[in-house]
C-alpha cells in the first residue's frame, strides 16, 4: 500500500519554532505538518506578527548549523514564519506534481485515488493546476447528439416510402407480391383479412385483387403482358419489305383416292411403298419446282382418324387440292375435307384421280359436289375441277397449271429479310439426333444458329435439313424442312418463332408453360347422373408410344371416341419415342396395356418386359390399334347372364328317411326337375334358399329327372329347413361374352 499523500494545514496564526522545521525536514516525504500557531490576528489581511523574542531564539539555536565550513545553504535564509510556511507548501505542491505525473505516464488507468486529484487550498494557490479532460465517450455521446440534430431532416426524407413499379400477371401468391412491392407478408395478410378475406402466404391472387393491393400499398401496378399477346406483337412487326412468295399446298381427300400418288409423279418419288397397308399416317410436306415456279405440298391422311392432321393442315395453306377418286366418288373423309377448307377460308382445286379405270364416271364426281357448293366451270361456277390420272401422267401438267394460276390470283407475298417465323407440321424422336421437328417457314429467313420458341418448347438451331435430307444454311419463306436443336419434342401445330437471343426465347417459353398450367382446371366437377349413380365404371389404362406426334395425338383422339357405359379407356401416357424402361414399369405400376405404334421397344424395355410378363402389343395401321383397344375393353365387360326356369314343384308331406336325411315330398305342377339343376326355395313369395338338387326320388327309386304331374321326393344339398306348401322352382344359367 501506498502511503496516502497527506496535506494538513492547522488553522489559526501560530508560532513557528525552528523545532518544528527541522521535524519537518526529517519526517516522511509525503506528509507536511504545519503546527498551529497561538496568537491574535493583527489585521484582517492575513498578516502575522510573531513575537520578536521567539524568532530571535530560534535563530540562535541554529547558529551552530549555518556555521559549519562544509554547508552550502539551498535558499536564503528565511526571515519570517511566513516565508517558511511558503516555503514548505512550495516544496509539497511540487513532489504532489510530479509524483503525479509520473503515474499518469505509467498507465492512464491506475488506481488513483479520488483524494490525490482533489482540490485543496496548496492546489488551488498553485499555478500549475491542470484541466481535466472529458472522458472518450462524452465526446461520443455529443458527436451522435449533434449528428441527430443535423441529418433528422434527411432521414424522415428517407423514411418517406418509395412509390414502385409493380409487375402485375395473371395469378399472383401473397409470397411474390410481397416480394415485388419490398412488403412484408403479413402486412398484406393482415390487410385481407381487415377487407374479410383469410388469405395464406401460398394463396394464389387474381390480377385484379392484386392491383387492389398494390394501389393500397401506395404502388403503382402494371399488368404484365401475355406471353400469346407478346407473339402476336412480334409477328405483326414482321409484314414489311413484302415479296412473292411460292404458294403452300395442302393435298387431302378420302383414303386410297390417290393422293400419296399424284404426289409421287409430281417429285418422281416412290413413297407409297414406304407405307404400311398404302395409308398415310404422318404429314409430309415436300417442294417442287416446275417452270422455275417452286411449289411446297403438304400431304395429309385421309384415314377417319386423322381429323386433327387435317384441320392443320388445312389452317396452314394458301390452296387445298381435293382428291377423288373418279371410281368412287365423295366419301365422309372428302366432305370433312370440304369442311376444314371452308373453314380456313381456303380456295379449292379438285383433282379427280383415276380417270383411266373402265369404271371410272367423272361427270358423276362433279355433280356430287354439287351438293357441297362445289361447282365446276363448265357448270357456271368457279371451282377448278380437273380430270388427271397419277398412274399415266394424264393432265397433272393442267393440274399445276391450274393451282399456279390460282396462287396469282391470291398475289402471296411476306418479308424475307425479317427473323423467321413458321408452323410446326410434325415432331419425332429421333435416334442418335434427338428431338426433330418439321416445320414450314411462313415469314422471314430462318438461319443456322438462331434462338426460337415453338409452344412450351425452345432452342438454338443446329442444323437444317430440307425436304431431299440435304443439310442447309438458311431456309426461306415456303419451305418445309426438320429443325435439330429443340429442347423437346414440340406438339404438331405450335406456332415457331425466331428472338433476338437465349434469353428472350428461355423467359418466353418458361412464361408460355406457366400459364398453361395456371390455366389447367384439375377438378371434375360431377353430374347429376355420375354423382348418383350406383354403376362403377371400369377403366382400362392405356399407354402409348409412338414415331411422331400427329400419330399419337391422331390414336388418342380415335380411342376418346370408344364411349360404353360400363367400361371406358384411360390414356394414361401418349408419348414419341421408342418404348423404354421406364414405360414398361409405369405399365406394370397401372396395371395398363402398353402400345407401340410404328416404334420399337429398346433391349433394355424388352428384357425388362418378359421378366415382368408384360405383353408389348407393336402395331403399324392405325384402325389395328383401335380394334385391339376394343377387344381389350370387351374383355373388362361383365358377361350376359341369362336365367331360364326350368320346372316347379310343390312341397305336399315332409318325411324323413335314414342315411338322406329330410326328403320333400312334392307334385311337379310345371315342367320338369332334373338331378343336377340349380334350385331355390320360395315361401310366402320370398326366396329362403337357393343351391342345388342333391337327389331325386320316385317310388323309392333314384332317379335322373322328374317330368310334369308327378310326385318325387327331393332332398337339397346343406338344406333341410323346408316346409309344407313351399315351392321348389328349378332354373338354368347361360352366360353370353359381350361386345364393344
Amino acid at each position: 500500500m501506498e502511503k496516502k499523500t497527506k496535506l494538513t494545514i492547522s488553522g489559526g496564526i501560530a508560532k513557528k519554532s525552528f523545532k518544528n522545521i527541522d521535524k519537518a525536514k526529517n519526517i516522511g516525504k509525503n506528509s507536511v505538518i504545519i503546527e498551529k500557531q497561538t496568537g491574535k490576528f493583527t489585521s484582517r489581511g492575513g498578516s502575522f506578527k510573531s513575537s520578536p523574542s521567539k524568532i530571535k531564539n530560534n535563530f540562535s539555536s541554529n547558529k551552530g548549523t549555518f556555521g559549519k565550513p562544509n554547508y552550502i545553504p539551498k535558499s536564503p535564509p528565511l526571515t519570517s514564519d511566513f516565508e517558511r510556511r511558503k516555503l514548505a507548501e512550495q516544496r509539497a505542491t511540487k513532489r504532489l506534481k510530479e509524483e503525479n505525473d509520473n503515474k499518469n505516464k505509467k498507465s492512464i488507468k491506475s488506481n488513483t485515488k479520488k483524494r490525490e486529484l482533489k482540490l485543496t487550498v496548496s492546489r488551488a494557490l498553485s499555478d500549475q493546476i491542470e484541466a481535466r479532460e472529458r472522458s472518450l465517450a462524452s465526446v461520443k455521446r455529443a458527436r451522435q447528439k449533434e449528428n441527430r440534430s443535423l441529418t433528422k431532416e434527411e432521414v424522415q426524407e428517407n423514411l418517406k416510402p418509395v412509390k414502385r413499379d409493380i409487375n402485375i400477371p395473371e395469378v399472383i401468391t401473397v409470397r411474390e407480391l410481397a416480394n415485388r412491392m419490398a412488403e412484408q407478408s403479413s402486412n398484406i395478410i393482415k390487410h385481407m383479412f381487415g377487407m374479410g378475406v383469410t388469405v395464406t402466404i401460398n394463396q394464389n391472387l387474381a390480377a385484379d385483387t392484386a392491383e387492389y393491393l398494390v394501389k393500397e400499398f401506395g404502388h403503382n401496378p402494371i399488368r404484365e403482358e401475355k406471353a400469346e399477346e407478346i407473339i402476336q406483337k412480334i409477328k405483326a412487326s414482321r409484314t414489311e419489305n413484302l415479296m412473292n412468295r411460292p404458294p403452300i399446298i395442302t393435298v387431302m381427300g378420302h383414303v386410297d383416292h390417290g393422293k400419296t400418288s399424284v404426289l409421287d409423279v409430281l417429285r418422281s418419288a416412290n413413297v407409297v411403298s414406304g407405307e404400311f397397308g398404302g395409308i398415310t399416317q404422318h404429314i409430309g410436306a415436300y417442294q417442287i419446282d416446275h417452270l422455275s415456279n417452286k411449289l411446297t405440298f403438304i400431304d395429309t391422311p385421309g384415314h377417319a382418324a386423322f381429323t386433327e392432321m387435317r384441320a392443320r393442315g388445312s389452317k396452314l395453306t394458301d390452296i387445298v387440292v381435293l382428291v377423288v377418286a373418279a371410281d368412287d366418288g365423295v366419301k365422309p373423309q372428302t366432305i370433312e375435307s370440304i369442311k376444314h377448307a371452308k373453314a380456313a377460308n381456303v380456295p379449292i382445286v379438285v383433282a379427280i384421280n383415276k380417270c383411266d379405270l373402265p369404271e371410272a364416271d367423272p361427270q358423276k364426281i362433279k355433280n356430287q359436289l354439287l351438293e357441297h357448293e362445289l361447282i365446276a366451270e363448265d357448270l357456271s361456277g368457279d371451282t377448278l375441277m380437273v380430270e388427271i390420272s397419277a398412274k399415266t401422267k394424264l393432265n397433272l401438267d393442267k393440274l399445276i397449271d391450274s393451282i399456279i394460276l390460282q396462287a396469282e390470283i391470291l398475289d402471296l407475298k411476306t418479308d424475307f429479310e425479317s427473323k423467321a417465323t413458321g408452323v410446326v407440321l410434325e415432331s419425332k424422336i429421333d435416334i442418335g439426333r434427338g428431338p426433330v421437328a418439321t416445320i414450314i417457314v411462313t415469314t422471314g429467313t430462318l438461319k443456322k444458329g438462331d434462338f426460337f420458341v415453338s409452344g412450351l418448347k425452345w432452342g438454338k438451331i443446329r442444323a437444317i435439313i430440307n425436304d431431299k435430307g440435304k443439310n442447309i444454311d438458311e431456309a426461306l419463306p415456303s419451305s418445309p424442312v426438320e429443325i435439330l436443336g429443340i429442347n423437346g419434342a414440340a406438339r404438331a401445330g405450335d406456332d415457331f418463332i425466331v428472338l433476338d437471343n437465349e434469353k428472350e426465347a428461355k423467359t418466353l417459353s418458361v412464361n408460355r408453360a406457366q400459364e398453361s398450367k395456371d390455366g389447367k382446371n384439375p377438378l371434375t366437377f360431377a353430374t347429376q347422373e355420375s354423382a348418383f349413380s350406383n354403376k362403377s365404371t371400369e377403366e382400362l389404362n392405356l399407354i402409348i408410344k409412338s414415331d411422331v406426334h400427329g400419330s399419337s395425338e391422331a390414336i388418342k383422339n380415335a380411342i376418346s371416341q370408344i364411349k360404353h357405359d360400363e367400361v371406358k379407356p384411360k390414356i394414361i401416357l401418349a408419348d414419341i419415342g421408342m418404348v423404354t424402361e421406364t414405360d414398361v414399369t409405369l405399365a406394370k405400376a397401372s396395371n395398363a396395356v402398353l402400345i407401340a405404334f410404328n416404334v420399337k421397344p429398346s433391349k433394355e424395355a424388352k428384357k425388362l418386359a418378359e421378366n415382368e410378363k408384360i405383353n408389348i402389343s407393336s402395331y403399324n395401321i392405325i384402325y389395328e390399334v383401335l380394334d385391339f383397344v376394343k377387344n381389350r375393353m370387351s374383355g373388362l365387360l361383365t358377361p350376359d347372364v341369362e336365367e331360364k326356369v326350368i320346372g316347379t314343384a310343390q312341397i305336399l308331406e315332409i318325411f324323413k328317411v335314414s342315411g338322406a336325411g329330410k326328403v320333400a315330398g312334392s307334385k311337379v305342377t310345371d315342367g320338369e326337375i332334373n338331378s343336377n339343376s340349380d334350385v331355390r326355395v320360395i315361401r310366402d313369395g320370398s326366396i329362403v334358399f337357393t343351391g342345388k338338387v342333391g337327389s331325386l326320388f320316385r317310388e323309392k327309386n333314384q332317379v335322373k329327372q322328374v317330368n310334369n304331374g308327378q310326385e318325387c321326393g327331393i332332398a337339397l344339398k346343406d338344406y333341410m329347413d323346408f316346409k309344407k306348401n313351399d315351392t321348389i322352382e328349378a332354373f338354368s344359367v347361360t352366360s353370353k361374352e359381350r361386345t364393344i
